[in-house]
This record gives C-alpha cells, sequence and structure tokens, in this order.
C-alpha cells in the first residue's frame, strides 16, 4: 500500500501532523516506538489544556483521536532506514520488519539527551534535575534553586530561575560570565559559586544539596541544566537533510512551512527547533501537516 505521508515519530509534534493529514482524508501511517523524549516527568507543565497531566496520558488520549480518523494507521515500532524511491516517493524499513511507501514523510523523530557525567544527576532527570523552568519551575517554587553551567547560555539561564526561587550559579570553572552577564546577574540576586559541584546528594529523586570538589555542601533543591542533544533517529541524515547548529546540538534545516532541504521531507518538533517545549512541538507538527498536504494538492495539479 502507497501511503501519501509516512509520520515517523507518535510524540505531541508527530501526533499533531497526523491529525491535520487525518482530516484532510489522506492515507498516513504513523511509525512510533514509544520513547517519548519526556518520558522521564511525571507531569507535562504549560501545555494549554494538558496542563499537569502525566505525558503518557496525553500521548495515548491523542493517539486514539488521532487513530479514530479511518485513512490513519498506527504502528508501534522504530524507523531503521528511510529512503528515496524511484518514483520520487519513500520507502521505509520498520524494526519488525515490515516496509511501508508514502509519497511524504514527516519526521518528528525527535532528540536524545546527554547529560553531564556527575554522580547522581541522572537518577534525578526530570524530577529535580530540570532543563525547562518554564516546565518545571513552578513545581519547585520558593526553594533554594540551582544552574549547572555546562553550557554558554547558563548565564542567561541562571538571570531568569530567580522568579522562581533564590538561586546559584555554578560555573564549574568553564563558562565565567561576562562583565554584562555578571551585572545581571548580581542585579537579580544571583549567588556566583565558582567550586565545580562533583556530587548531588539527598535520597534519589529528591535533591537535598550538592557537593562541591572543595568538600562543601550547598542546600539546594532543584539543578537546572541544559543537556547536549543529538539526533535520536538517523533517518535525516539518511535522506540527505541538511542541518544547523542549535544552541545544544544539531537540527534539521527546514523553512516556515517545516520542509526539508530533501524535497518531499518534512520535520517538526524538538528535531527540527532550536527552543524545545511541547506547545511549539505541536504547532510545528500543525504546520508540517498542513505544508505536507499542500505539496500534495501541488502534485496533482503539476501532473494535470
Amino acid at each position: 500500500m502507497l501511503h501519501d505521508v509516512i509520520v515517523v515519530g507518535g510524540g505531541f509534534a508527530g501526533l499533531s501532523a497526523a491529525m491535520q493529514l487525518a482530516r484532510a482524508r489522506r492515507r498516513v501511517l504513523v511509525v512510533d516506538a514509544g520513547l517519548p523524549r519526556n518520558r522521564f516527568a511525571e507531569a507535562s507543565h504549560g501545555f494549554l489544556g494538558q496542563d499537569g497531566k502525566p505525558p503518557f496520558d496525553i500521548l495515548r488520549q491523542a493517539a486514539c483521536q488521532v487513530a479514530a480518523y479511518p485513512t490513519v494507521e498506527i504502528a508501534r515500532g522504530e524507523a531503521l532506514k528511510a529512503l528515496r524511491d524511484e518514483n520520487g516517493g519513500f520507502g521505509l524499513q520498520i524494526s519488525d520488519g515490515r516496509r511501508a511507501r508514502a509519497r511524504r514523510l514527516v519526521l518528528a523523530t525527535g532528540v536524545a539527551d546527554t547529560l553531564p557525567d556527575l554522580a547522581g544527576l541522572k537518577e534525578r532527570w526530570g524530577a529535580t534535575v530540570l532543563h525547562c523552568p518554564y516546565c518545571h519551575g513552578y513545581e519547585v517554587r520558593d526553594r533554594p534553586l540551582g544552574v549547572l553551567a555546562n553550557h554558554p547560555m547558563a548565564a542567561h539561564q541562571a538571570a531568569m530561575i530567580p522568579d522562581w526561587g533564590p538561586t546559584t550559579l555554578f560555573t564549574q570553572g568553564r563558562f565565567e560570565p561576562d562583565e554584562e552577564q555578571l551585572s545581571l546577574l548580581n542585579a537579580r540576586g544571583v549567588t556566583i559559586e565558582r567550586q565545580p559541584v562533583v556530587e548531588l546528594l539527598g535520597s534519589a529523586p529528591t535533591l537535598d544539596a550538592v557537593r562541591l570538589a572543595d568538600g562543601r555542601v550547598v542546600s539546594i533543591s532543584a539543578l537546572f541544566v541544559a543537556p547536549s542533544t543529538r539526533m535520536a533517529s538517523p533517518l535525516a541524515e539518511q535522506l540527505g537533510c541538511a542541518f544547523d547548529d542549535g544552541p545544544l546540538g544539531p537540527m534539521i534545516r527546514t523553512d516556515d512551512w517545516k520542509a526539508t532541504s530533501t524535497p518531499g521531507v518534512y520535520a517538526a518538533g524538538d528535531a527540527a527547533r532550536a527552543m524545545h517545549n511541547a506547545t511549539l512541538a505541536s504547532a510545528d507538527g500543525v504546520l508540517a501537516g498542513v505544508g505536507a498536504h499542500q505539496s500534495l494538492i501541488r502534485d496533482v495539479q503539476f501532473a494535470a
């Protein structure tokens, strides 16, 4: 069977793309490995109408709504390989051995996080070791908070965090604020600690304090960290899509309608944007779904 569009990834971006295509009565296959990036978080926040709900519950409900459309199929599995066929469409190999074909692809494959190598950090990820203050800051409000400077934007992040609680920036001896940043941090009441953090303390996933290289212990209840990111799937590279350098890792280059540099391939969500957020990922999916649909319409016109 030739699908109109295969959507790779069943997260916020992928299901939003599939919904637009389903409502346009297009034949859609969604391939999803069931490993969303936010699976470590107990709740999703800041997503209008879904605030405070577990991410898996949101995705389960969304998948049911999308699957209710008669032209949609959802397949569980990992998309291993994609290639352009001789007719200008695309072939996809899935981990269950299945092969699927489509006229268009939407890559909503997301990114994978690489966390700093720090004792006690990994087991707290998504609970008290956090990335986005807009997603999780309110839940740790009015407590002592920390920012781990493992990236050039750490000073910018540290200047934000005092809106949620008293803040310490741990420079790790790597990212010293410049004069302008230092002035802003001082005005915001941020404490700057230049001794590196070597260990997180407390009964995980709770965080009570961090231990510094000189042996001192600093009490904090949550630590904000920006992990480096990499593509969670090799498909974009296999298809020859161009990439841009994002602040934390590579991202797929797209236009305003989420078309990549490879004709017929669209990309949406965290893999194709610098700012990562559930609402933005869902909006990206809408654009990619509509963009893919419009390109199918133009194909028909040209063929005529």
